[in-house]
C-alpha cells in the first residue's frame, strides 16, 4: 500500500499541471478503481488535489508543508544556489541542480538564465531514469562498472518510455564520452532541440549522487561553445563537491 501511494505522488509530482486520472492508471500500471481510492483518501489528508477546471491531479498544500519541514534538515538550498546563480548569470541558460533517487534523477532547484528562449524539459520535480538527460548521463558515467552494466543489461525496462530516443549503444557512448570530458552532453535526446549538459557533484565516499546541469537550445549548444559550458560546469561542480563533502549529511541515494 504504501508503495502504491508514493508512486501516485511521484507521478503527479512529476509535471507541475499534474496527471489526469487516465495518465495516472496508465503509468502506474494499477487498476482505475485502486488509482481513484488511493487519490480520494490522499485528498482527504490535503497530499492532493483535483483541479476541475483541468481535470488533473496535482500535489496539495500539506506536501509543500512536509517539503519545508524536510529541507530544513539538508542546506541543499545554501549549498547548491549560490553555484546555479553563477552559471545562469556566466551563461544565460537556464541552471538545475537534482539528486540521485536509487535509479533515477529528481530536479530539485532551478535558476533562470536571461536567454529569452528556453527548455521547458526541465523543471523541479521532474525525474528520469539514470543514463536519461544531462544529469542522469553525468551521474551514471561514473558509478562502478558493475552499476552501469546492470542497467544497461535490461535497458528498456529501465528507461522506459525513453528507450526509443536513448538506445543502449547511443548511451553506451554518451556515458564514454563522459567520463572523457568529465561533463555529459544530451543532443536533444529527450525532446529534439533541447540540449543540456551536465557535471556530478560526489559525496563524502567518491559516488556521484548529484549533478548540476545546463538546457537551452541547440544553437546555444554547438560544439564550439561545448568547451567553455563545460569548464564552468566542472569548476562549480568541484566547488559543490568540496563542500558537500566536508559538512552534508547523506542524501539522495537509496
Amino acid at each position: 500500500m504504501v508503495g502504491r501511494v508514493a508512486l501516485l505522488l511521484r507521478l503527479v509530482g512529476r509535471k507541475p499541471g499534474g496527471m489526469s486520472l487516465a495518465g495516472l492508471v496508465r503509468e502506474s500500471g494499477l487498476t482505475r478503481p485502486t488509482v481513484y481510492r488511493l487519490l480520494t483518501s490522499l485528498a482527504v489528508e490535503g497530499l492532493v488535489e483535483h483541479e476541475e477546471a483541468t481535470g488533473k491531479w496535482v500535489l496539495g498544500p500539506e506536501i509543500f508543508l512536509l517539503g519545508t519541514v524536510a529541507a530544513a534538515r539538508f542546506p541543499m538550498e545554501d549549498i547548491a544556489r549560490p553555484s546555479l546563480r553563477r552559471l545562469a548569470a556566466e551563461t544565460g541558460e537556464s541552471a538545475f541542480f537534482s539528486i540521485r533517487r536509487g535509479n533515477e534523477t529528481v530536479c530539485v532547484l532551478r535558476e533562470e538564465g536571461s536567454f529569452p528562449i528556453r527548455s521547458f524539459v526541465l523543471h523541479e520535480g521532474v525525474r528520469f531514469p539514470l543514463g536519461v538527460a544531462s544529469a542522469g548521463t553525468a551521474i551514471m558515467a561514473f558509478l562502478p562498472e558493475t552499476e552501469q552494466e546492470s542497467l544497461l543489461a535490461d535497458w528498456e525496462g529501465h528507461a522506459g518510455e525513453f528507450a526509443v530516443g536513448h538506445p543502449a549503444d547511443v548511451v553506451r557512448g554518451n556515458l564514454e564520452q563522459t567520463r572523457l570530458a568529465g561533463y555529459s552532453v544530451n543532443p536533444g535526446l529527450v525532446l529534439e532541440g533541447s540540449w543540456g549538459m551536465g557535471s556530478a557533484v560526489f559525496d563524502r565516499q567518491g559516488h556521484p549522487a548529484w549533478a548540476l546541469s545546463l538546457t537551452g537550445i541547440e544553437p546555444r549548444f554547438r560544439a564550439e561553445r561545448q568547451e567553455f559550458l563545460g569548464k564552468l560546469l566542472l569548476e562549480e561542480a568541484h566547488r559543490m563537491t568540496a563542500r558537500l563533502q566536508g559538512s552534508q549529511p547523506q542524501l539522495g541515494r537509496s
